[in-house]
């Protein structure tokens, strides 16, 4: 009589098989894995270390809090950081020392008053060269001295001019002058004047040019070679040097 196969499978305490390797079916019929997870009812799998995220509905309102309190922070900071550059700008300004004023520009010097009816003048008769030496004269002659405007004259335009009032008056050409070896003689801008002093003006005359031309100072003008000055730059442009020069005037 043949022996009976024994079943692989033997019967647990509760009439069911189980099976050989030891695994125990689950009560509700679905086989448990061999690595002992088992998938949830829902169908989501179950991850391997067992533990599963909570699917809260609300997950995503930390998230939009924050970003309520990052658009509140930025909100404050840009109203902040305008107050701190004005405090800071406030506090420098007061800190630094203060700017000293601008000294006032000088003003013009105010034009003396003076006449404009011509000033009267003497014009000795000149021969050829010295009449065309001192038109050439007359030509580089200033419209100004310092703040004397010049005046018409009562004779000879062409060899005489005067400025002011009292009026500072230029006489080209008439007779050299002659110069005590004692005398002392003055250059100024390249011209050399021997100066005479009369009870009212200071006459001033070149000695070193090949036509004279006097100069006559009042004595309400002060310094009297400094108004000769621009004189002298007409003088060279216009009259050539000649004459006995003094040794004074020697260069």
């Amino acid at each position: 009589m043949d022996e009976m196969t024994t079943s692989s499978a033997a019967l647990d305490d509760d009439g069911k098989h189980e099976p050989a390797d030891g695994t125990r079916e689950p009560a509700d019929g679905t086989p448990e894995p061999a690595d002992g997870t088992r998938e949830p009812v829902d169908g989501t799998p179950e991850p391997a270390d067992g533990i599963r995220d909570s699917a809260d509905p609300g997950a995503d309102a930390p998230a939009g809090r924050d970003r309520t309190i990052r658009g509140a922070a930025l909100l404050a900071t840009l109203i902040a950081l305008p107050i701190t550059l004005l405090v800071a700008v406030l506090a420098f300004a007061k800190l630094a020392p203060d700017t000293p004023a601008a000294a006032p520009s000088p003003s013009a010097s105010t034009a003396r008053a003076q006449s404009t009816a011509p000033v009267e003048m003497a014009a000795p008769a000149l021969a050829a060269r010295p009449a065309t030496v001192c038109r050439a004269l007359l030509s580089q002659l200033p419209q100004t001295i310092r703040d004397l405007a010049q005046r018409p004259v009562t004779a000879g335009p062409e060899q005489n001019a005067a400025y002011g009032d009292p009026a500072l008056t230029v006489a080209c050409g008439g007779a050299e002058p002659t110069v005590p070896a004692t005398d002392e003689v003055w250059t100024v801008n390249r011209v050399c004047w021997h100066p005479v002093e009369e009870t009212d003006v200071t006459v001033l005359t070149t000695v070193d040019r090949e036509t004279p031309v006097t100069v006559r100072i009042p004595r309400r003008y002060e310094q009297p070679l400094q108004w000769v000055s621009p004189i002298s730059s007409a003088i060279v442009a216009s009259v050539p040097s000649g004459g006995a020069i003094p040794a004074g005037c020697q260069r």
